[in-house]
């Protein structure tokens, strides 16, 4: 498959609910499907985000069909306060982030995210900062471990980060299908299928791009912006991502467990939660989407709303 396809559209249109007048943010703009939905979906505007300056030199066409309501802001969605600044926008009726790699990329042998193709050792979404070779290549024998381990939840970690220190030891690990056949010498193939250098290329994404702690930074951010009857909608692709997730969320709307009655904290009031969850459990793809495009098979959705007024933008 190519392209890039927006994973599960209409339900994130359906929890987001774009209305006419609305302005709405789009985090991950990619090929731009989210923001042509919502574009769609209700005479609106909607800004786009995306870090990587190919997205944006592609949104170009998509914004010359939607004149005035669609704009293009290039950057990492951590930033998301300072560039709607930029901009003018302090209040949002929306906001949608798709956590994954965008199709774009994977399926660009140069960008070098995947062990599919032969192609250098890159992994980053925007075109500057360290490269995943200069990790692999670098980082001791303890860091590259632990990054496997906790990013890839690989727990063959430590094997691994001993073979590609060895490796490099010979000549620097430089492309793709050098890595990937370094990792596949020393991890079996297991039952499921999997490739084995499935899961050390993911925790090396992660760490390269910052995916966890964009994340985490991002979700703050996005809900204080939010107006009241606000909504912000994630889908995220692993589990690593979709606790974060559901962790904000639960928090948010004031799902979180009562303290013991031993507890101190339980004679102190609760706050009242700022949000409503739209999804009580995370949302999944449909067979039909799966069967069409794999790629969604791990997709999750959460969804809330803002309910009051307290979580004005400073």
């Amino acid at each position: 498959m190519s392209g890039h396809v927006s994973v599960m559209l209409p339900e994130v249109l359906d929890c987001l609910a774009p209305r006419d007048d609305g302005v709405y943010l789009d985090t991950t703009f990619g090929g731009g499907g989210y923001s042509e939905g919502i574009l769609n979906a209700a005479r609106c505007t909607v800004y786009a985000i995306d870090r990587d300056p190919d997205a944006i030199a592609r949104g170009a066409k998509v914004a010359a069909r939607y004149p005035g309501r669609l704009h293009l802001l290039e950057g990492g969605f951590a930033d998301m306060v300072a560039l709607l600044e930029g901009v003018g926008i302090r209040r949002l009726d929306g906001v949608v982030f798709d956590c994954g790699v965008s199709s774009f990329q994977i399926d660009d042998p140069g960008r070098g995210f995947s062990f599919r193709f032969e192609g250098p050792l890159d992994m980053r979404m925007s075109r500057s900062g360290p490269t995943a070779a200069d990790l692999v290549n670098t980082l001791s024998e303890g860091e590259l471990a632990d990054i496997i381990y906790q990013y890839g939840e690989e727990r063959l970690s430590r094997r691994i980060a001993k073979a590609i220190v060895a490796a490099r030891a010979l000549a620097p690990i430089t492309t793709t299908s050098g890595l990937a056949a370094v990792i596949r010498a020393v991890v079996p193939p297991d039952r499921s299928g999997i490739d084995p250098a499935t899961r050390s290329f993911q925790a090396l994404r992660i760490k390269v791009n910052d995916e966890l702690g964009q994340i985490d930074r991002a979700l703050g951010d996005a809900a204080r912006l939010l107006a009241p009857g606000g909504r912000l909608v994630v889908v995220s692709f692993h589990s690593l991502e979709d606790r974060i997730v559901k962790r904000f969320m639960t928090e948010a709307t004031g799902r979180t467990p009562a303290p013991s009655r031993y507890d101190p904290r339980g004679l102190m009031g609760r706050e009242a939660a700022g949000f409503a969850a739209l999804t009580a459990k995370a949302l999944r793809p449909g067979s039909d989407e799966t069967h069409a495009n794999p790629r969604a098979r791990s997709a999750r959705l959460r969804a809330m709303m803002r309910h009051d007024a307290t979580g004005d933008a400073q």
